[in-house]
């Protein structure tokens, strides 16, 4: 009889912890983006997010959702986490997660990766298709390059855009030296500077292990965050490859280490297709409820590995 209780003791422990584990991979942490990170894209970032929460729940997960903000100073107790941060505070939290055998989608690699002067490094390193661009530091700018590139961008380099005067479009030499004098007053301390690709602007989002893909023009969408694409004059609708487009999206996607992304590329009257900007977690705006699911799903799948 002893032996009896015995086993069905054994029995329903190993019952037990086999429901506690089960519970706990099905619970998730949800990352909400800091306004700061979202200018002029507070409610679609908050929107995406909203949606991605409803269809984990729809596949059984709980999620527990967190601010940005409370995480600077509040730590995580959750192993596996969604995340749209991007503040190097929370980003450092969520990388010892990582180190402690936790799943971070996406993952805080591939977060840093877009950077700019970190997805430039990349982008130059692995022959990609991008404009030719230069890093230097603004306290010692080399001014020969507004020369040699001729008309420009300069753009924030240690981090995202948050500001409008982050992404500056420079038309001659004597504009890009101000521009510099200007970062290294703001505390900028280095920056990227593309060479101007003139063409059509194609914005596309993107899940990886899903086949989602969506691509667009943002002027036939009213969709605009700092409202930089009148720079690039009249929309052409030049020839577009779009399996070219979408292939061109997932190789940098891999090579960057995003599950979830968005993008920019630029589409010149040959033909051509020139990235200009990967952004880690985007807003989705225009298919946002069409993206929802496959977003959910992704996370699934990594959480399910």
């Amino acid at each position: 009889m002893l032996k009896s209780e015995n086993y069905f003791c054994v029995k329903s422990f190993f019952t037990n912890l086999h429901v506690y584990f089960n519970i706990r991979k099905m619970l998730l942490a949800g990352i909400k983006r800091r306004h700061q990170f979202s200018p002029n894209n507070v409610g679609n970032d908050g929107a995406i997010f909203n949606c991605t929460v409803a269809q984990l729940k729809n596949l059984g997960y709980q999620v527990n959702e967190y601010d940005e903000d409370e995480l600077i100073v509040k730590d995580l107790v959750e192993r596996n986490i969604f995340s749209m941060a991007r503040d190097p505070r929370v980003l450092e939290k969520l990388r010892q997660t990582e180190m402690a055998g936790g799943i971070v989608v996406n993952s805080v690699e591939g977060v840093e990766n877009c950077f700019r002067n970190n997805m430039t490094r990349i982008l130059m390193e692995k022959k990609l298709p991008a404009p030719d661009s230069v890093i230097m530091e603004t306290v010692k700018p080399d001014l020969s390059v507004f020369t040699t590139l001729g008309p420009c961008w300069v753009k924030r380099g240690d981090f995202h855009a948050l500001h409008r005067e982050d992404v500056v479009f420079v038309s001659n030499p004597a504009v890009g030296c101000n521009i510099l004098a200007e970062y290294a007053r703001r505390g900028i301390p280095s920056v990227t500077v593309c060479k101007h690709i003139p063409g059509d602007l194609v914005k596309f989002y993107g899940v990886r292990g899903t086949g989602f893909f969506f691509y667009f023009y943002p002027e036939e969408y009213n969709h605009s965050k700092f409202g930089h694409e009148v720079v690039n004059g009249k929309l052409h609708h030049y020839e577009l490859d779009i399996e070219r487009l979408k292939s061109v999206a997932f190789e940098i996607a891999d090579i960057l280490n995003l599950d979830i992304f968005g993008g920019d590329v630029i589409v010149t009257a040959k033909g051509e297709i020139y990235l200009i900007d990967m952004n880690d977690w985007p807003s989705f705006a225009p298919c946002r409820e069409e993206a929802a699911l496959p977003v959910a799903q992704r996370i699934h799948q990594l959480m399910s590995s």
